[in-house]
């Protein structure tokens, strides 16, 4: 498209080491890769993911994150079985957790294919939302021979991540399932922004209803 807005630094090498913050949505910011729920880890299970918020929409929610240096293990999300159960990411700062959906766990089983995929990445930390994915990303050339390898640029990655990902969730019933066609990038260039993103990612299930993402229609299978 004439217009359509470059998401990508020009002229930037994106194949090489750096550490990425990635944002990837559902087209149309469809909500179906889960729902955020309160209470769970007293039981209650109360699903917060289709009700209003006071704070719903805020304007300065990306602008607002916190220092942490709890960093989350490469082997965080340990878990890897598709299941029409569903699968809790306990969030630390409370009691919210977002609830993985059968859509969402392929997601999550993807963005872990991944890293076994490409011995060059390592995914430091992420989150699927609703309706969108969060995760920082490391491309590390010196974990390989690059005279045999070649190493993907990010978009070549996330391309892998997406096509996947789409086709098994097409497979298992969602025909019409398709991501943005793009998605958005941000170099991390020093420990203090590593710091503040890997927070903010910790913290967005608690930060659902301020997102920009939040939608109050949940599809229903």
């Amino acid at each position: 498209m004439k217009n359509r807005k470059r998401n990508r630094m020009k002229g930037f090498d994106y194949s090489s080491n750096n550490l990425y913050f990635v944002t990837n949505c559902v087209k149309n910011n469809l909500c179906c890769l889960g729902n955020v729920i309160s209470d769970a880890i007293v039981g209650t299970g109360r699903d917060l993911s289709v009700h209003h918020s006071k704070n719903h929409h805020s304007k300065n929610h990306h602008s607002k994150n916190h220092h942490s240096k709890n960093h989350h293990s490469k082997n965080h999300h340990s878990e890897n079985h598709h299941s029409e159960n569903h699968h809790s990411e306990i969030n630390p700062f409370g009691n919210v957790v977002m609830e993985l959906n059968s859509f969402g766990l392929i997601v999550k089983n993807q963005i872990e294919w991944l890293e076994n995929q490409y011995p060059y990445i390592s995914i430091h930390n992420y989150v699927i939302m609703p309706n969108h994915f969060h995760l920082i990303l490391e491309i590390d050339g010196s974990k390989v021979n690059i005279n045999e390898i070649k190493i993907k640029s990010l978009s070549s990655l996330m391309g892998a991540l997406k096509t996947t990902s789409s086709k098994q969730i097409r497979d298992f019933g969602f025909i019409d399932f398709a991501w943005h066609r793009s998605f958005h990038d941000h170099i991390i260039r020093n420990e203090k922004e590593y710091d503040l993103i890997s927070n903010y990612i910790d913290r967005n299930p608690q930060k659902w209803f301020e997102d920009r993402f939040y939608s109050g229609q949940l599809k229903q299978f």
